[in-house]
């Protein structure tokens, strides 16, 4: 199963840089992480930084002449899944069979906010 990301563009391939960080880009890097380690062929495509890998797709392409609003845009085996946001973590579960305590937060964390750093 190959799992592909194709995202808004960003001021870095992750988003998790900036002076304000979106904790859904943090759980989707985590996510993307947790996969890797596990030997999932994941990827996630940064339209500022790789707009070649948006071109190359016709589904993609197709989908973002509707308009920027349907991205992220998650592909398997190069076949659209979700359109306009990113999977969960119960669809990632489903998905690779993975218990989705692998990829959520733990018992008694505290909830992930947004952070912002003042100049």
């Amino acid at each position: 199963m190959k799992l592909e990301v194709f995202e808004p563009a960003m001021c870095c391939p992750t988003g998790l840089c900036g002076p304000s960080i979106d904790p859904e880009l943090t759980r989707i890097a985590t996510v993307h992480y947790v996969l890797k380690q596990r030997g999932f062929d994941v990827a996630r495509y940064n339209l500022a930084s790789e707009p070649n890998r948006f071109v190359e797709n016709a589904h993609v392409q197709a989908e973002i002449a509707k308009g920027l609003d349907t991205l992220p845009l998650t592909l398997v085996d190069g076949a659209i899944l979700k359109r306009g946001a990113y999977l969960t973590n119960d669809e990632i579960a489903e998905l690779t069979g993975l218990p989705v305590t692998a990829f959520a937060k733990q018992d008694g964390e505290k909830p992930k906010v947004r952070i912002t750093l003042k100049k």
